[in-house]
């Protein structure tokens, strides 16, 4: 067992070796595998709000059917996150890691030849259960074998995937809707997923497990055959490698006892949850609902029906998405640079401000179709400074501001509370754009970006330039946030 007796002073502890090393091809092997289930999570974010005039016309939802349904992978990626990512923390993050998008492979099939609308539901609650139990898991993994050196900025690069995800998706949707029957093509668009879920499967098997994992859980000899394997040093446990007696609950208990809400956790529980379940009410509200929106606001005309209305609402979707492939380009270039609260401070400031210009455009005279420059300024504003800012921080900061040992358990809660947000935000857009003005809807989702904001100044916690040791432990310098 390699153990920190009678050490050669050439030898490096692994957790050290692991924070100091250079960034190598096998990391961003690790890294790449890691963050493409982010991707898929990003194509069902997209497609859904694409199919989901399809599905109302083809099965006959209603508005709050339609808001179930886009609402139920939602529903369950809270589960999936909140109690089964704490299983990550128990089990290892590996044995999840490879055998969690089976579950998307199985639930998209059942997606696909749902025969009514409650056999939708279900299908996707399931599915969304594999999207949320890969959230936790992927971003302990990677929190945990990359280097301090720029350990942000590939935290953020590997959720930047969403963006391409949803790219796919909007290739999906304009391809469908243009080659196949109308009311039918909802269900290959639901299950075109499948193809890219397989090819991560069979690719993940090559991924090993965390090595701080396995030193914590004496697997002493695995963890420094990984860790060697990443750095290229000659590596040991050492006594803080190791779990220590002193140990808070983990898995399923740190839910209900009270390591998450102890003294010395609450304020990073809520600094990590608390900002992401308000971003997530304006950011799936908005995002899910885009083409529905710009059909209403800006596309759709007096002489205007059907598939062409849905083919351009896509197209216009499509090109927004641009703004957020370019505000993860912008988050991943100075998330190290100025850090993570500064990001996500100054996005949802500018969030509101796009989300205002959006309600200034709808309640103009003539309303958003008059006024279409307004109305896709903004939108462009929202969509860049949502991945410049919170979309990309909310990711990270969970994985580095906890303990390891319940490092996936405090991501899962995370995350599991801002899908919350997200299924409010999902259920209650389609129904309030029946029974109150756009632009007030669009109003009240800038006081809530705002409220995210006000959160996220007060519990601030800054993890640019510190170790995993140094942000998780209890010491109070440890939580001071960056002056520099």
């Amino acid at each position: 067992m390699a153990t920190d007796n009678s050490v050669s002073t050439s030898r490096v502890a692994i957790g050290d070796a692991l924070d100091r090393a250079k960034m190598s091809k096998l990391h961003m092997t690790f890294w790449f595998l890691g963050g493409l289930g982010i991707m898929l999570d990003g194509f069902d974010f997209f497609i859904i709000g694409v199919a989901n005039p399809l599905i109302k016309e083809d099965l006959g939802a209603n508005a709050v059917q339609t808001g179930l349904i886009s609402t139920a992978a939602i529903l369950g990626a809270f589960v999936g996150a909140t109690f089964l990512g704490p299983l990550g923390d128990k089990l290892g993050r590996q044995r999840i890691f490879r055998y969690d998008l089976w579950m998307f492979v199985i639930f998209s099939v059942a997606c696909m030849f749902a025969w009514d609308v409650p056999s939708l539901i279900i299908s996707r609650f399931l599915l969304g259960i594999a999207i949320g139990l890969d959230y936790p898991i992927a971003a302990s993994f990677l929190a945990e074998i990359l280097p301090i050196k720029n350990r942000g900025r590939w935290l953020v690069s590997a959720f930047a995937l969403q963006a391409v995800g949803m790219l796919l998706g909007a290739i999906v949707g304009v391809g469908v809707l243009l080659l196949l029957p109308y009311e039918t093509s909802w269900r290959l668009m639901l299950g075109f997923g499948i193809i890219p879920a397989l090819v991560i499967t069979f690719l993940r098997r090559k991924v090993p497990e965390s090595p701080r994992w396995l030193a914590e859980n004496g697997r002493e000899d695995e963890a420094v055959e990984v860790t060697n394997r990443l750095t290229g040093e000659d590596t040991y446990v050492s006594k803080k490698d190791r779990k220590t007696p002193a140990r808070s609950p983990e898995g399923l208990k740190s839910l209900f006892q009270p390591a998450l809400f102890k003294k010395d956790m609450r304020r990073r529980t809520i600094f990590t949850a608390v900002p992401w379940f308000m971003m997530d009410i304006a950011v799936y509200g908005v995002g899910i609902f885009t083409p529905t929106l710009l059909a209403a606001m800006a596309i759709a005309g007096p002489n205007s029906s059907g598939i062409a209305d849905d083919i351009a609402a896509t197209e216009g979707t499509a090109f927004l998405d641009i703004f957020l492939v370019l505000g993860f380009a912008a988050a991943i270039f100075l998330v190290e640079k100025l850090g993570r609260v500064r990001l996500q401070l100054g996005g949802f400031v500018f969030m509101a401000v796009g989300l205002l210009i959006l309600a200034l455009g709808s309640s103009l005279p003539g309303g958003g179709s008059d006024h279409i420059l307004i109305i896709f300024a903004g939108f462009a504003l929202f969509n860049f400074f949502m991945n410049a800012g919170p979309n990309a921080t909310t990711y990270a900061l969970p994985a580095e501001v906890f303990p390891s040992e319940i490092r996936a358990a405090g991501h899962g809660f995370a995350a599991g509370i801002a899908k919350l947000g997200a299924a409010l935000g999902v259920f209650l857009f389609p129904i309030l754009l029946d029974t109150i003005e756009q632009w007030q809807l669009l109003a009240g989702l800038a006081g809530v970006c705002l409220i995210g904001f006000v959160v996220t100044l007060v519990f601030q916690i800054e993890p640019a330039g510190k170790s995993l040791d140094e942000i998780s432990g209890r010491k109070a310098g440890a939580l001071a946030a960056r002056t520099d």
